[in-house]
């Protein structure tokens, strides 16, 4: 049986494999196990609406760590994954163009508009589209397209009044340089950037669009007021300013994945590519595994259109890390 299509889904997992030992390792989400240290917001976080100055504090703090130009509008939003489903709705579009394979809820969302979706395998095939859309670095597999090879997509489609939507979930944790947020050119770029995956609080629901202020007032006007919680904006306003934890982070999950990446070569899967938050790796007998590291209580991701592949996040303690390596019948270390 398979699981749903996208990861983190323990509920339906604990239906399907009832025997499974509690509790769950879950590494089926690409989202970073080492959550921020936050304290508790104030009460009055929770109980009074959010103020529009801590919002713009909250931006102000998302623009600094993003390190977008003057031009760009920082838009707060509850997830990313809300803005996905929102720019179709305003951003008129007739031929959508996706760099794939990639995360598929972005054509899903444009699908569901009305437009004339393609998916293509290199830059070029975005150029005469109205919308372009690139995941980078991608999910699932982590390629990484040159934020200069972006740049110049960008200028194509600005010929022509096209517009480029780039992804970037889970660059964070990747040097700086692979961003393109801090060159983006004024009207032809949108980006997205994640707080959830990157600070390990998915259930904040915490996300961001840089664009241009045509497109950002569009998106406030569609996210209405108070768009992101109390909450959200108490404890993204502080960890979007703590750099050190961030490099901190970088670097120990860039060793968590060399550590996974060594476990799984030993267990006999080929790597096809991967980002510090997850690795994506093949196997003849993927979906057995599957099953055998879900009876084990490990929950992995797979791919209903590729049975061959297999997503491995990364374990965020050293009982995680055991339990995987029993499970993939490797000695312990």
């Amino acid at each position: 049986m398979l699981l749903p299509e996208h990861g983190g889904d323990l509920f339906a997992a604990r239906r399907t494999y009832r025997q499974a030992p509690e509790p769950w390792l879950d590494l089926s989400t690409g989202i970073n196990p080492y959550a921020y240290p936050f304290t508790c917001p104030p009460l009055a976080s929770f109980t009074r609406l959010p103020e529009p100055e801590a919002l713009r504090g909250l931006e102000t703090a998302a623009r600094a760590a993003y390190r977008a130009p003057a031009f760009a509008e920082i838009v707060a939003a509850p997830g990313s994954q809300a803005i996905i489903n929102l720019l179709p709705h305003f951003v008129p579009a007739r031929r959508v163009g996706i760099l794939g394979d990639t995360y598929c809820e972005h054509a899903r969302s444009w699908a569901a508009s009305g437009a004339e979706l393609t998916v293509v395998e290199d830059l070029s095939g975005l150029e005469n589209k109205d919308i372009a859309i690139v995941v980078n670095p991608n999910n699932p597999d982590g390629r990484l397209a040159a934020t200069a090879h972006l740049h110049a997509l960008a200028a194509v489609l600005r010929k022509h009044g096209g517009l480029l939507i780039i992804d970037e979930a889970f660059v964070d944790f990747l040097e700086p340089g692979a961003s393109a947020v801090p060159d983006i050119a004024e009207s032809v770029v949108v980006v997205l950037r994640s707080f959830g995956k990157t600070y390990g609080l998915p259930g904040l629901r915490l996300g961001f669009a840089i664009a241009s202020k045509p497109v950002a007032e569009k998106l406030r006007a569609a996210l209405g007021p108070w768009p992101v919680s109390g909450a959200a904006i108490a404890i993204g306003s502080t960890a979007l300013t703590d750099a050190e934890w961030l490099a901190a982070t970088r670097a120990r999950l860039h060793a968590g994945a060399r550590a996974l990446d060594k476990m799984l070569a030993a267990a006999g899967f080929a790597p096809l590519g991967g980002s510090p938050l997850f690795r994506l790796v093949r196997h003849e007998d993927a979906q057995g595994w599957f099953e055998r590291l879900a009876k084990a209580g490990i929950l992995v991701r797979r791919f209903e259109a590729r049975p061959a592949w297999l997503r491995f996040g990364i374990a965020g303690s050293d009982a995680g890390r055991m339990r995987l390596c029993a499970a993939l019948g490797l000695e312990l270390p």
